[in-house]
C-alpha cells in the first residue's frame, strides 16, 4: 500500500497542482491518486474538499491535510507523520 493517498478527481486542476507538490518533494513512488467518483463513500465525503491528501500516522489513524497547502505546509504535515522528502 502507498504511504499517501491523493482524493482528487479527473479535470480538477487544483488537484494536478497538489499531486505536482507531492511530485516536487520526491515522493511520487510512496502516492496513490483515487479518483473519489468512482466510490460512492469518497464522493460523500470528500465531493467538496477535494484535494485532500492522506496518511496514517504512527498509530495507525488517519490524517488529513485538506486544499489549500503549499510546499511548506506539505513539508511540516509529512515531518509530522514521519515521512520524509528528498529535498
Amino acid at each position: 500500500m502507498s504511504d499517501l493517498t491523493l482524493y482528487s478527481t479527473w479535470g480538477c486542476h487544483l488537484c494536478e497542482q497538489a499531486e505536482a507538490l507531492v511530485q516536487q518533494a520526491g515522493l511520487a513512488e510512496k502516492l496513490q491518486v483515487r479518483d473519489i467518483v468512482d466510490d460512492e463513500a469518497l464522493f460523500a465525503r470528500f465531493r467538496v474538499h477535494i484535494p485532500v491528501l492522506a496518511a496514517s500516522d504512527a498509530l495507525g489513524q488517519e490524517q488529513l491535510l485538506y486544499w489549500p497547502f503549499d510546499h511548506s505546509a506539505l513539508a511540516s504535515w509529512l515531518a509530522a507523520l514521519d515521512l520524509t522528502t528528498t529535498d
